[in-house]
Order: C-alpha cells, then sequence, then structure tokens
C-alpha cells in the first residue's frame, strides 16, 4: 500500500462517527452510523458500546460477519474494514468502555442489563483515496 498505517490510523482517530454493518436473518446487510470507537488496539479491534435490545446485537449473535467504515467527508477518503462482532456482557468488558455520562443511555449504570460492548475484530481492509481504492493487510 502506498499509504502508511499512520495514515489510516490518523483518520480513524480522526473520526467522531463510524458505521457498522451487521449481515441480517435475510442474509441482506444492514449498516447504522454509531459513536467512535471508545477503544481500539490499532487498525484491529474496535470496542463499542450498544444496547443489548437492540436489533444490531441480535444480528451479530446469529451471524458474526461484519464490517465497520471510518470516513473522511471532507478528503472525500475512507476505510472500509471487514471481519466479526463479537457481543460482550462480561463486567471487564463493560468497565473498559464506560464513560461518565452513558447513564444518561443506560440508567442502571455499568450493570444496566441493556448494556453491552461490541467488539470488532478486523481480517482485512480496503482504502479509498483520489479515485483509488487499494486492499491493506491488517497487522
Amino acid at each position: 500500500m502506498n499509504n502508511d498505517l499512520k495514515l489510516l490510523e490518523e483518520l480513524v482517530q480522526s473520526r467522531d462517527t463510524a458505521f457498522i454493518a451487521s449481515v441480517d436473518t435475510d442474509g441482506f446487510p444492514r449498516m447504522k452510523a454509531m459513536l467512535a470507537p471508545r477503544v481500539r488496539e490499532g487498525l484491529r479491534v474496535f470496542y463499542f458500546t450498544t444496547n443489548t435490545s437492540s436489533m444490531r446485537v441480535r444480528h451479530y449473535r446469529l451471524d458474526p460477519r461484519a464490517s465497520v467504515y471510518f470516513c473522511d467527508e471532507q478528503q472525500f477518503r475512507g476505510l472500509l474494514l471487514t471481519g466479526t462482532m463479537e457481543v460482550l456482557e462480561d463486567a471487564a468488558s463493560r468497565r473498559l468502555v464506560w464513560c461518565e455520562g452513558d447513564e444518561e443511555y443506560y440508567p442502571a449504570g455499568v450493570d444496566d442489563p441493556d448494556y453491552c460492548v461490541l467488539r470488532f475484530t478486523a481480517r482485512e481492509g480496503r482504502y479509498y483515496e483520489n479515485y483509488h481504492s487499494e486492499n491493506i493487510e491488517i497487522a
């Protein structure tokens, strides 16, 4: 790849929103905007928060295939990552991504039964910039 991983890391870090996709029970992709991941490990692992009762959680429990997309609209460039999504409900994962103010969405706090963590693990990626796309290796 002509672009180094630092450029891709900066793209991901600068976004307030990520787009995540799941596969529904009929095999169709379903995409939604999410707040940017709270925690990440390079370009391989990303942690999001969501409601346990959400449609997306139901999808991932049945089919973990997923994608995450980060887009810089001003420079018209983007990074698509494909991999798998896990639904985590253990105390350590919940505390890892919990932030002050989350009580607005999860009134019972970090142990709210409707609060869970989505952990996305990328297998491959594709980067678009300047009318050109290329595959990237996820290390």
